[in-house]
């Protein structure tokens, strides 16, 4: 036996329909940002406006993370992912100052993403620029060849 379903219920499913524009309900597929299995590293997919004032742009920042990054043994041991998220301020002499993490995902990931970005060496800016840096941990695939 089946139940129907009350006219209250009919009621207020065609009166949330209705509230809601056309253009809401349809769903738009999310940008897909490339990944580097095992490196730890996640291109993001809008540009991060310091990577103007490193040697290569943001392409090279990147590989350059990706090749000191040393996924922290805490981490993958409790196959901790995440994104971190590091922020400093760049002065007008490329030095950084007030390194601090925002963001972490636990495991030792913070304190590694932390390291990485002081290792990054910048051009000189115009002016001081406040800014943040995510750096994505992401394990390989489980069962591959990837080194983890």
């Amino acid at each position: 036996m089946t139940k129907k379903p009350s006219i209250t219920r009919l009621f207020l499913g065609l009166l949330l329909t209705a509230a809601v524009p056309a253009a809401a309900q349809t769903t738009q597929p999310a940008p897909k940002a490339t990944t580097e299995q095992g490196t730890g590293i996640q291109s993001v997919g809008k540009a991060i406006p310091v990577a103007e004032y490193y040697e290569g742009g943001q392409e090279a920042m990147y590989a350059f993370i990706a090749k000191e990054l040393k996924y922290p043994i805490m981490a993958k041991r409790n196959r901790i992912q995440g994104q971190c998220v590091v922020s400093f301020t760049l002065n007008p002499d490329g030095t950084m100052q007030g390194v601090k993490l925002v963001k972490q995902v636990g495991g030792g990931t913070g304190e590694e993403a932390l390291r990485v970005v002081r290792l990054l060496k910048f051009k000189k800016p115009e002016y001081p620029i406040l800014t943040s840096l995510p750096i994505v941990f992401k394990l390989g695939v489980t069962g591959s060849n990837a080194t983890e």
